[in-house]
């Protein structure tokens, strides 16, 4: 055990370290240097930061759960998002960055007008605390207590260790968050995201060099050999994530998540320029197709070593997994990884939804003449009551039925689809107006709830999302018809920045590997 905890406490602290002593010279005072690392960001940092935002134990345990429940079929989810970054690559991000925009509602203002940018604003930030946040906590507290086995080392239930797991994550990120804004946040998960696809791919490695006795292809031969229908690409029409939801909802999530959401796309607001930012959204592309390596090839293998032991609670298949094929004196590094990949979402959707909240409420709200230094300390303010929020509603993601992956992406439909779509309205189609939007958010936040969660509809909620899209453009298209105002605000876009120039190039080949992998796997 002096091993684990030397392992933890040396790389967490190197990462402190490393993290301070990149950000010596910076000020936070300013909401810029606060809000937007200054803009100073690269597109490594960038990449780096938003595969550990993305990454965290919410696919660690649930995709990895999912994939030993469901098969590799769920890899969609991880894959198809290189297409999605390639769009917001070359379509979404020079608009964003020629507006010289902070946050994604403020686009809503320029486009439509202040009401629907306040709206969203407030379901952006309902959405990170009621969904995302807790499910990152609880995910993150069931890893970590699964390495330092706090129940025998304290002599608590499990439910007590997961609580005070939930409470001392969120302390931590929330320092984090609070005390070093968007860079510390950048910098420190560059880090962890070297360490996560470190001591994730070793899982795998050493769980196949031990199955193939010394020869991991020969291991990853006796896993498909064990269960061929597990690497099933494609599946059957009744699976948990049918091939037929890529071309109806799917891809509009994956627009949504890489080009949309704030948690994501405001650190490429934060590069130095567009070609870094459209660099930084490129390589995240690549990381992205290696991501299965560690959160759904793992789930694949835990089933050739539990087969059906554990359908009943697969999110327990992964922290097993690790017990059986990590060395002990490594089990310091991957916690550490682990612990790092926690902080690294949960930091930076604090830090999302107080820049949201600091400019699209406070700023435009309640006190349009705020200086940069109150605006930072609301964003301050914003953040522990946010994160109290998140830990407060942690322990009820204990009762999700499908597995936390699955409860994470039914709860984003609710929010995620009605917001995509009325700000691919906002840069696509000139005819909708103000009305139209708020008239398509308020239909697509009621039509998803009633259809998900009130009649139980016997469609996966993914095709819901896809023709829920297309109903929102109808009620969009419609009622914009019938109260026609003259608040389009065209620009045009004589970007500020050069382009990089081999984007397109680079996003065809991107989306070529991506067709490759499904060629392959099928």
């Amino acid at each position: 055990m002096t091993a684990t905890y030397l392992g933890f406490f040396g790389f967490t602290l190197f990462v402190i370290l490393y993290t301070t002593y990149k950000l010596r010279k910076d000020s936070f005072k300013t909401a810029k240097g606060y809000f937007l690392a200054g803009k100073t960001l690269t597109g490594p940092i960038i990449a780096g930061s938003m595969i550990l935002t993305n990454i965290s134990t919410e696919h660690l345990i649930g995709m990895n759960g999912s994939s030993y429940k469901n098969g590799i079929i769920v890899i969609a989810w991880e894959v198809t998002s290189a297409i999605a970054l390639v769009i917001a690559a070359i379509f979404f991000l020079p608009r964003f960055i020629q507006m010289g925009l902070t946050t994604i509602p403020e686009f809503l203002e320029k486009r439509f007008d202040g009401a629907t940018r306040s709206i969203v604003a407030f379901l952006l930030m309902l959405s990170f605390v009621v969904t995302l946040l807790p499910i990152v906590l609880y995910s993150g507290a069931i890893n970590i207590e699964s390495v330092f086995e706090f129940t025998e080392m304290f002599n608590i239930t499990k439910t007590e260790a997961l609580l005070y797991t939930i409470l001392t994550i969120g302390v931590i990120g929330s320092l984090y968050a609070i005390f070093g804004g968007l860079k510390a946040v950048a910098y420190s998960d560059s880090l962890n995201g070297i360490g996560l696809m470190l001591g994730g791919l070793l899982i795998p490695a050493l769980a196949l060099y031990q199955i193939g006795k010394g020869n991991v292809v020969d291991g990853l031969t006796k896993v498909y050999d064990f269960a061929p229908d597990k690497f099933d690409i494609i599946g059957s029409p009744d699976s948990i994530l049918p091939f037929s939801t890529l071309f109806t909802g799917l891809m509009i999530n994956q627009l949504y998540f890489w080009g949309m959401n704030q948690a994501i796309i405001q650190r490429a607001f934060g590069a130095k320029n567009l070609a870094e930012a459209q660099k930084g959204l490129i390589y995240t592309g690549v990381l992205k197709l290696f991501v299965p390596c560690i959160i759904v090839l793992p789930g694949l293998i835990a089933y050739y070593y539990f087969q059906d032991e554990f359908y009943a609670n697969p999110d327990l298949i992964y922290p097993l997994l690790v017990k059986k094929v990590l060395p002990a004196y490594l089990y310091g590094f991957f916690a550490a990884v682990v612990l790092g990949a926690v902080l690294s979402t949960f930091n930076s959707v604090l830090n999302s939804a107080s820049t949201i909240f600091c400019y699209d409420i406070y700023k435009k709200i309640i006190n349009k003449k705020v200086s940069d230094a109150q605006l930072v300390k609301w964003g301050k303010l914003t953040s522990v009551v946010l994160a109290v929020g998140a830990i407060s509603i942690a322990p009820f993601v204990a009762y999700a039925p499908d597995g936390l992956y699955f409860l994470l992406q039914e709860l984003n439909g609710i929010f995620f689809i009605p917001i995509s779509s009325v700000i691919i309205a906002g840069i696509f189609v000139k005819q909708i107006n103000a009305i139209g939007a708020k008239a398509g958010l308020l239909f697509g936040f009621l039509f998803y709830i009633l259809t998900t969660f009130i009649l139980n509809l016997d469609i996966h909620f993914v095709h819901l999302w896809g023709m829920e899209f297309v109903l929102n453009f109808i009620i969009m298209f419609l009622v914009s018809k019938g109260r026609p105002t003259a608040d389009y605000v065209h620009e045009t876009y004589r970007y500020p920045d050069k382009a990089w120039p081999w984007v397109k190039e680079a996003g065809i080949i991107l989306t070529g590997l991506t067709i490759l992998i499904y060629i392959m796997l099928s």
